[in-house]
């Protein structure tokens, strides 16, 4: 109850300090949590080829039978050769190769090529790596195909398995294939809470397939599975088309069972460089240090400490109507050192402060009550770049607002005092006093 108190006042804070001092840019108030567009976030898409390799590899462990699947993965960087070699069902078999990019409706949008020898693979794939397409209104190089057996069927099947708060749904109908939604009455969907076994006695292949999907959905803590098509091969259940999404912050205990696991950005995202830096960063330390910028052109910046605060800020500027105004999600956490912290200022900073247009800005350096990171370490880095970024500060007329608890907070606000008083010429600093 605490952190939830400490969160509320800090969401008053922001709008008594902050946005008091702009006029809102726009009426409606969106929430910001559902749009960053690709930043740092519990559920992660995975590609096509991976979604199917964990299904292969641990379907026989949990299920104890095997599922044939066939799968390989082309890139730029694939010799057709070494892969036929390393797969050899590629040359012994018609294929279906398609775009391995994040994206759905590949059918329909002609980006699906069926029953073709390996040269003919090679060859829809050289036509189309690289090359700019447009789907769902995001526009990218198509950069990743995934290669298949493939299979003829009369049949298409449609399954999907989502993670919700308190367990999740799943949804199944036989009326599957690119024409599932203009079908959508025909889906039957189930709610199963979190601990209730889904059933307890199976009849039939595709009730038991079911089960089995369902049982490592949750042992690989996937949050969303998608097959449509899965077909019967046999008589036995075959997915055809599949999609994933796993829960990132369970890395940790399945970083054997994933294996070499991608999480590729959405389609049409790029990293810039400042966000590149940042991603380096974060993987060289057991710290968390996260950046993504959403509005280049925006006034309202954060350097937010804790994952949850980070959200609730950003979440907050949304809430009160100024979505099109931040410039950035970010979040630094887990006791990151004060040069980690040196070098991810510098970068917010510098984003923060770019192009100034005479126009007032705002960087808010808050977060929540720390359980275990020191404060006063964490304020010394930002404080370095502070200094460093004094004649950009002042020449973008920024505002900084500060708001922070945790070990040795005392300590970091007297700093932050101090600084505030040396760049009294240059940058207003609020938030300080109310501590």
């Amino acid at each position: 109850m605490l952190w939830l108190k400490h969160h509320k006042r800090v969401a008053t804070k922001i709008q008594v300090l902050v946005f008091s001092r702009f006029s809102p840019s726009a009426t409606t108030r969106p929430s910001i949590c559902s749009s960053f567009n690709g930043c740092e976030m519990a559920r992660k898409k995975i590609r096509e080829y991976d979604s199917k390799r964990l299904l292969k590899e641990h379907f026989k462990r949990l299920c104890g039978r095997e599922l044939p699947i066939k799968s390989a993965q082309v890139t730029e960087s694939t010799d057709f050769n070494e892969l036929a070699q390393k797969e050899p069902w590629l040359s012994s078999c018609k294929l279906v190769v398609k775009p391995d990019m994040l994206f759905g409706k590949r059918g329909k949008s002609g980006l699906v090529a069926l029953n073709l020898n390996l040269a003919e693979v090679a060859t829809f794939v050289k036509e189309r790596l690289g090359k700019e397409v447009e789907m769902g209104g995001c526009k990218g190089p198509i950069t990743t195909f995934i290669v298949e057996p493939f299979i003829p069927h009369n049949e298409e099947f449609y399954l999907n398995i989502v993670s919700e708060r308190l367990g999740c749904s799943i949804s199944f109908s036989e009326c599957g294939g690119i024409e599932i939604e203009e079908n959508w009455d025909k889906v039957k969907t189930i709610y199963v809470p979190t601990g209730v076994s889904l059933l307890q006695k199976c009849q039939g292949e595709i009730e038991e397939f079911i089960k089995s999907v369902f049982t490592l959905f949750q042992d690989l803590d996937f949050t969303f599975l998608e097959m449509n098509p899965f077909t019967l091969v046999d008589g036995k259940p075959y997915p055809l088309d599949m999609r994933g999404e796993l829960d990132d912050t369970a890395a940790f205990k399945n970083f054997i069972k994933w294996g070499s696991i991608e999480f590729p950005l959405p389609f049409g995202r790029v990293m810039s460089a400042t966000e590149s830096f940042i991603h380096g960063l974060d993987e060289k330390t057991s710290a968390s240090l996260k950046f993504t910028v959403l509005n280049p052109k925006g006034r309202i910046w954060t350097m937010v400490a804790g994952g949850g605060a980070s959200v609730i800020y950003a979440d907050t500027v949304g809430d009160l109507g100024y979505a099109a105004e931040l410039g950035n999600y970010a979040e630094y956490s887990g006791a990151p050192n004060e040069e980690e912290v040196l070098q991810y200022a510098r970068v917010v900073i510098d984003c923060a402060t770019a192009d100034p247009d005479g126009h007032k800005r705002a960087l808010v350096i808050g977060g929540g009550i720390a359980n275990f990171t020191d404060v006063a370490a964490t304020f010394n880095g930002i404080i370095r770049a502070l200094k460093e970024k004094e004649s950009k500060l002042k020449a973008s007329r920024m505002n900084l607002y500060v708001r922070r608890g945790g070990p040795n907070y005392q300590k970091g606000l007297a700093k932050m005092r101090a600084l505030a008083e040396e760049l009294a010429s240059l940058s207003r600093f609020m938030g300080l006093k109310q501590q």
